[in-house]
């Protein structure tokens, strides 16, 4: 995405997200999703990296449901600033876990990384790691759709 692409996709994160709460916790799953791809550039093991490549493909279609939560949850309660609404505290705090378990996701991975030699259960604590991002996802949704 070139400067003006970039800043488009700003604006128009403005006005859907908002500049506040719901924007800060779409922005930080964002990051964690960068983060596990940035992980997978040292990854030299080809098994390795095609587990971490598929784990990296499904958090990633997570991408866009997380998007529409944040949308949504601005739409019901829109925020500028860092107060939770009380209405949507639990959605708030389902995408802040799916947040934190994603960066904790990118570590998982990071640590398999520097592994010295062949890695004998390859990928799956990345997995059970990951595990926890969709279950979080989920949440939010139900708590949304409550």
């Amino acid at each position: 995405m070139g400067f003006f692409g970039a800043v488009r996709q700003g604006r128009k994160d403005d006005l859907e997200l908002g500049k506040g709460l719901w924007r800060r916790a779409h922005d930080r799953f964002h990051r964690g999703l960068d983060r596990y791809h940035q992980v997978l550039e040292g990854v030299d093991d080809e098994q390795l990296y095609n587990e971490l490549v598929q784990i990296a493909n499904e958090l990633a279609e997570l991408s866009p449901r997380v998007r529409t939560i944040c949308v949504e949850a601005q739409r019901r309660s829109p925020s500028d600033g860092l107060d939770v609404p009380g209405a949507l505290a639990g959605v708030h705090r389902a995408l802040s876990k799916a947040g934190n378990s994603l960066a904790t996701t990118a570590e998982a991975a990071a640590m398999l990384r520097l592994a010295v030699g062949p890695v004998p259960v390859g990928a799956l604590s990345v997995r059970r790691r990951s595990e926890a991002v969709f279950e979080q996802v989920a949440d939010a949704e139900r708590q949304l759709g409550a």
